[in-house]
């Protein structure tokens, strides 16, 4: 009755009628909501200075990852306040955010060769399945690159190539990379229609006993693990990149990130371990360090 005869609720009228002065009309107008006592900040400046640091150094990590970076560090906060230091700096524009580049997506080719996942066939085991894609890279207008992406389905380890263009022999060169810094056998591959899969790099797959899956048309879902590791390189790597736009200029700082991504990033999929932590938990497989961050 309240709310269809006068348009507010019964506690709204009582709260009006209580604060209601007929000499001053002013009494009627909203006030402040703020809570009469406010949430004090308890953390320290360290602590501050400690998700600053991290923050800017993986700008795309949010506060999840950031949690488990800090806990390795010594420093022990809780997601949500490592989410609270980060609302305290960006409003106050302490936090310095790097230029975001827009990557164009690759085009599709029709393929015709190689063969479909058999209906039975599963990944159980690191190298059973690795999905391989190609992404254009875009750093600069009129500036075009090409990264293969190499992803295993299983343990979500990855090896990235950047080369000038897409073609078979190059995509070869990939998957011989693939082969050289997994620590596990590679015992199939998986593409889509590029046509760089074709012809030779399905010839070398052959020579060296590698099973090769073609993706049916239009259907990238299927090589869901990749296509997220493409983005997680766009938006963590060439967005954030300084590198000089060219194939020597990203390559030295693309190794240093394959480490990154492979012994230091938190993957939420894996239960926040890294591919490296996932390797030596699952399968007891220890892989190499390789490429350190400060080499």
């Amino acid at each position: 009755m309240w709310n269809t005869t006068f348009g507010i609720a019964r506690q709204t009228f009582y709260r009006w009628n209580q604060r209601y002065n007929p000499f001053d009309l002013a009494s009627l107008e909203d006030r402040s909501s703020r809570p009469h006592q406010v949430r004090q900040r308890t953390w320290t400046t360290a602590e501050v200075l400690a998700v600053q640091r991290l923050r800017e150094a993986f700008s795309r990590w949010g506060k999840e990852k950031l949690a488990i970076l800090l806990l390795r560090e010594g420093v022990k906060l809780s997601a949500s306040r490592v989410g609270r230091i980060l609302r305290y700096l960006k409003g106050r524009g302490l936090l310095k955010e790097p230029l975001r580049r827009s990557l164009a997506r690759r085009r599709q080719w029709k393929r015709q060769y190689a063969t479909r996942k058999p209906r039975g066939y599963e990944a159980k085991w690191p190298g059973d399945i690795v999905q391989l894609d190609t992404m254009d890279v875009r750093p600069e207008p009129g500036v075009v690159l090409k990264q293969f992406t190499a992803v295993d389905v299983v343990s979500r380890w990855s090896v990235p190539t950047i080369a000038g263009n897409a073609t078979a022999t190059l995509a070869t060169k990939a998957r011989d990379a693939i082969i050289a810094r997994s620590p596990f056998p590679i015992r199939a591959i998986q593409v889509d229609g590029g046509s760089e899969f074709m012809a030779g790099f399905e010839d070398a797959c052959q020579q060296k006993g590698i099973l090769l899956f073609e993706l049916p048309p239009r259907s990238p879902k299927l090589n869901g693990r990749v296509e997220r590791a493409n983005r997680t390189y766009r938006e963590e790597f060439y967005n954030c990149s300084d590198a000089t736009p060219t194939v020597a200029g990203f390559q030295g700082h693309l190794r240093r990130w394959e480490h990154t991504y492979n012994h230091l990033r938190p993957h939420q999929a894996l239960g926040f371990l890294t591919p490296a932590e996932f390797l030596h938990r699952n399968f007891n497989i220890s892989p190499a360090q390789g490429v350190s961050l400060t080499s």
